[in-house]
């Protein structure tokens, strides 16, 4: 996500939302697990939500980011609709928001846990 936002030449804004979404939804299944919370194959990011809120109540106020980024695990993957530079410029605010939240509820320390 974070290298496609400052591609110049040929940005590919759909992959922008789909990886925003992917982010939150990878975060919330994280939760999920740490609370030994199952779960199925779900992309739609409210429904984890509410899963997530029986141990996590202060991810409620991100509800209508996490509902925003959800139709995107699917509608720019294929062909038809393309997201614009608004719109994926609304979508890594938005994740980067959750991410930020989310990485201090699962007590990440950005330093230590770096893989690159």
């Amino acid at each position: 996500m974070q290298r496609e936002s400052r591609v110049r030449r040929k940005p590919n804004y759909d992959a922008v939302c789909f990886h925003a979404q992917q982010c939150a939804e990878k975060y919330i299944k994280a939760r999920l697990c740490e609370a030994g919370i199952s779960f199925g194959k779900v992309h739609d990011l409210v429904a984890l939500l509410e899963q997530a809120l029986t141990v996590e109540r202060g991810m409620e106020k991100f509800r209508e980011d996490l509902a925003y980024l959800s139709d995107f695990a699917v509608i720019y993957r294929y062909p038809g609709e393309s997201a614009d530079k608004n719109i994926a410029k609304d979508a890594k605010k938005r994740c980067t928001r959750f991410r930020k939240a989310a990485r201090l509820i699962l007590n990440i320390d950005k330093d230590k846990n770096r893989l690159f």
